[in-house]
């Protein structure tokens, strides 16, 4: 136990049999329950897990997906078993030796203390950031400004970081079935916890990279959170302000993005008629201008809208 409080950690592995472990072995003693989910791994990590529970005892459950489903459906198996065991707070730690066990308190002290109900780690603003290779810098440093915009978490950093915690109230309220089963759980977290109005906390920890490796593919992890996070962008806008509990800011966002698309495609119009066709008269050109104006300061009220009424979530 930790202060009082049962604590669990999930642990999804995927073909982590050379660090699997260590990341198990080098668990403090307050932490109550170990929940390594096996994700369908084709190599030792079932083995390693399995010669490690007669020393642990019950401390150690293993969870094995007969299929592979992803680092976030890992997550959310785990979850689930975590709030079976009705444990007060569940960490996420990743098998591969990526998470220092020491910033574990860090992540614990502000949900035990009330000030939080979700906490994960920030790479980005702590001064060994320069460790972090930097294709990974420039592409989270990316999504967190999307993740932002997304989420409504609007000083959230580092939103990659799978390094969490979060408070049983938490778990009980989020939809799970809502969140991502893929890489961008943890920016779908952000987005599910900001719908159900849950206090979050950046803890910043330094970036740790040693002998695992990457499962990402750069190219179609872009593509997939980018997706995932328009889709949660509207799934929010719509579920917190949309219908009848309608918000000014869901009008702003709305008509902003349709008069900023009109406008779009009617610069567009303009400029291939003006290539092909001769020369547009200056009122004409001025429809499309004005558009894109008022579209611009409606996504600009709605940005201001959205971050005052999530100011209270995030805190510092």
């Amino acid at each position: 136990m930790y202060q009082d409080r049962n604590i669990a950690v999930v642990i999804p592995a995927h073909n982590e049999e050379k660090l699997i472990g260590r990341t198990i072995e080098t668990m403090p003693d307050y932490i109550d329950k170990l929940i390594v989910v096996n994700d369908a791994s084709k190599d030792g990590t079932q083995q390693v897990v399995e010669s490690l529970k007669e020393q642990m005892e019950d401390r150690l459950i293993s969870i094995t997906h007969q299929r592979n489903i992803g680092v976030g459906g890992s997550i959310k198996t785990g979850y689930r078993k975590s709030m079976e065991l009705n444990m007060d707070i569940t960490l996420v730690m990743a098998g591969d030796g990526q998470m220092d066990p020491d910033q574990i308190p860090s992540l614990l002290d502000p949900i035990v203390e009330g000030e939080a109900d979700y906490t994960k780690g920030n790479r980005l603003s702590h001064p060994e950031v320069l460790k972090m290779p930097r294709i990974r810098r420039i592409g989270n440093s990316i999504l967190t400004l999307l993740t932002k915009i997304a989420s409504g978490y609007w000083g959230i950093i580092d939103p990659q970081n799978g390094y969490t915690a979060i408070s049983k109230k938490a778990l009980v309220e989020m939809n799970l079935e809502n969140v991502y089963d893929g890489y961008g759980c943890p920016n779908d977290i952000l987005i599910e916890l900001n719908i159900q109005e849950i206090k979050v906390k950046n803890v910043q920890m330094p970036p740790i990279y040693g002998e695992e490796k990457s499962g990402i593919k750069i190219g179609r992890y872009s593509f997939l959170v980018g997706w995932l996070l328009l889709k949660g962008f509207f799934r929010r806008i719509n579920s917190k302000y949309g219908g009848l509990h309608f918000h000014p800011l869901w009008l702003f966002y709305f008509s902003g993005i349709g008069l900023l698309s009109f406008g779009t495609i009617h610069s567009a119009i303009l400029v291939y008629y003006r290539l092909f066709h001769g020369t547009i008269s200056t009122s004409t050109i001025m429809i499309p201008i004005l558009f894109l104006i008022i579209g611009y300061l409606s996504i600009l009220f709605a940005f201001l809208f959205d971050m005052m009424e999530s100011k209270e979530l995030l805190v510092k």
